[in-house]
This record gives structure tokens, C-alpha cells and sequence, in this order.
């Protein structure tokens, strides 16, 4: 397993020991353990981006789960290619290299884009990651950098699995959230409204996809089981999609907070676009609190259809949407997070 120790991986590690399975988590020598705190894995240390470090890593492995990647909205395009393309095919030809056949790779729906679209997306629509922002061309939003890697590392990787007789699932979720989430959007939206932010960007008419970080772990476990032979993709998210308005009073609602206002996209945008390009000229190792990307999410239509992960995986959710959120925000609460 590989990025076993971040949000999304360290629940998949917890149900796969939870089922009987041996885990060995691939981790580096300065990766943060917090979120595999209590459980019983075998660590093996290296760093996806630098092959030479993987030399004895996957020995002995019969299967791999690939979930490491470099998940951010800032920093430098070296950073999101390194880890999330180069490391990619590292994992691979590691996999080629010590005859591991099946594996299982995060993807990401942001490689079929998260433009502002009306239309349901499936898993054969074009490669589409790249958003078209106000001035993309001379002024990159860094949003793109994760988009355009990830997008290009599920291209590589299937060519590659296909030329080297891999067979390669790639699963590709929805915006995520659950307990452990910090980098998402979710918490950050709740930590902002509890320091009493009574205006917030949003929109009452959008839908915004979503998928609980249990239920997706769920998903990697139908995965494992199923052995599915050859390359395939699976979009991985709830039945359907929910209105992005409603899901953050839901969430609001369960921390006992009052729903801020909600900004028209007009008014807001400007100033992101300024925090943004200030924060590029001035090279911050941080993202602005507002970026002409964060902003958008906020008043896109994003919906994903999940009807071929129902079909071959038998992929439900388990939890409500109601459920779900109040499961998170109790622990962001008892951990003291909020």
C-alpha cells in the first residue's frame, strides 16, 4: 500500500487489517504515522518519486493498492509530476519487476474535468482536466497542477499496464471527506465558519458530487476481491449528487454552527483572483485563503455518474449522507479540531 499513511489510504489500511489481511505500508522516512497510530502495520520505508529508493520494497508483495500522490491546490508543477507521474510508473515497473499482476490505483474524476457542466460525466468521456480559468494561460492556477497530473499519470499507467500485461484498476473518487480530512475542503470550510465567518462564497443552485471516506474504502475492498483482469476505470462516488448548499448547512448544522451567508460569485472573485496572483509574485509557499480555483468550486455544477461501479463492483454507499457527516464532525469535535 502505498500513501497508506494519508486521509483516504489510512482508512483503507484500517479495513483491509480489519478483514484479516497483512498490510505493509510503503511510507518515507519523514512521512507523518498520526493517522496509523494503534494499527498493525508493517512499514517499509522509500519515496515513490525516487525509483532508487523502492529497489526491496515490493518483495514479497502480492498485491498492490497505489493510493500516494501529491494532493494540493499550490506549489510547483515538479512536485505534482514527480510524485503523481513519474511516481506513478515507478510503482509500476516495481510491480513488473517483482511479477506483481493486479493492481489497484487512485485516480481522480478531475481527469474527466470540474468545469461548471450540466452533464452527467461517465467513464467514457474524453480526458478533460485542464479548467479554462480567467487568464489560465499567462497566470496558471496551480488547481490544474493536480488536475493535469493526475490526468496524465491514468494515462500513462493504463498504456503501460496494457503494454507489460498488468491488470490495473483504477478507481477514481469523487470529492472525498470522512474523519482525517484536512486538505479537502470540507474541514476548512467548518474551521472557517466556527472562527465566525458569517459570509462565505456559495451558490443554492449547484450539485456538488460527493462519497464518505468509509463507504470509498469499500470500494478498494470490492476491487481487491473482484480480480478484475485487464485495465478498467471505475468512478467511485454516491448514487447521486447533492446540492452544495444543502451539504455544508448539513455539516454546519451537525458542528452547531449558523449557516454563513452566501456571497454572489461576482463580488468575490476579483479579490481572489488579486490574493492569488499576489501569492504567486511574492512566491508563498501557501495558498491564499482565496484562489480563483477555491472559487469556483463553490459555484460549479459537478455531477459523475456511478453506474459502472454499481454494475461490475457492486459499489453502494452504506451510509447516509446525514450519517456520514455527523460521524465527521464528531471526531473533528472529540479531537478537538473544532
Amino acid at each position: 500500500m502505498t500513501g497508506g499513511n494519508g486521509f483516504i489510504g489510512s482508512h483503507i489500511v484500517e479495513l483491509f487489517l480489519k478483514e484479516g489481511h497483512e498490510v505493509v505500508c510503503l511510507v518515507r522516512q519523514s512521512g507523518n504515522l498520526e493517522n496509523l497510530k494503534g494499527m498493525k502495520v508493517r512499514l517499509v520505508y522509500g519515496d515513490i518519486a525516487h525509483k532508487e529508493t523502492l529497489s526491496s520494497s515490493f518483495k514479497g508483495i502480492d498485491f498492490v493498492i497505489h493510493n500516494a500522490s501529491h494532493v494540493r491546490d499550490w506549489g510547483k508543477w515538479s512536485l505534482f509530476f514527480d510524485a503523481n507521474v513519474k511516481g506513478t510508473l515507478n510503482v509500476l515497473e516495481q510491480c513488473v519487476e517483482n511479477r506483481i499482476d493486479h493492481i489497484i490505483m487512485t485516480g481522480t474524476i478531475s481527469s474527466y474535468g470540474e468545469e461548471h457542466s450540466n452533464t452527467i460525466k461517465n467513464e467514457t468521456f474524453p480526458y478533460n482536466s485542464h479548467y479554462k480559468y480567467f487568464m489560465d494561460r499567462i497566470f496558471p492556477c496551480k488547481m490544474n497542477y493536480y488536475r493535469d497530473s493526475k490526468r496524465m499519470a491514468t494515462r500513462l499507467a493504463s498504456e503501460f499496464a496494457e503494454t507489460n500485461g498488468l491488470n490495473l484498476t483504477i478507481l477514481e473518487p469523487v470529492w472525498v471527506f470522512g474523519e482525517r480530512e484536512f486538505s479537502s475542503g470540507f474541514y476548512e470550510y467548518l474551521q472557517s465558519v466556527a472562527t465566525g465567518m458569517a459570509f462565505m462564497p456559495g451558490s443554492r443552485k449547484n450539485k456538488f458530487h460527493v462519497i464518505y471516506v468509509k463507504d470509498l474504502a469499500r470500494a478498494y475492498r470490492l476491487a481487491f476481491e473482484k480480480k478484475i483482469r485487464g485495465v478498467e476505470r471505475f468512478i467511485i462516488g454516491n448514487e447521486s449528487s447533492d446540492n452544495m448548499y444543502g451539504l455544508y448547512s448539513k455539516f454546519c448544522e451537525q458542528a452547531g454552527l449558523k449557516m454563513p451567508r452566501i456571497i454572489p460569485k461576482y463580488l468575490v472573485y476579483p479579490p481572489a483572483f488579486l490574493m492569488e496572483w499576489v501569492a504567486t509574485v511574492l512566491g508563498f509557499k501557501k495558498p491564499p485563503l482565496l484562489t480563483r480555483g477555491r472559487i469556483n468550486m463553490f459555484y460549479d455544477n459537478i455531477e459523475y455518474s456511478t453506474q459502472k461501479a454499481e454494475k461490475i463492483l457492486g459499489f453502494y454507499s452504506e451510509y447516509t449522507l446525514d450519517d456520514a457527516i455527523a460521524r465527521t464532525v464528531k471526531w473533528y469535535q472529540e479531537k478537538g479540531y473544532l
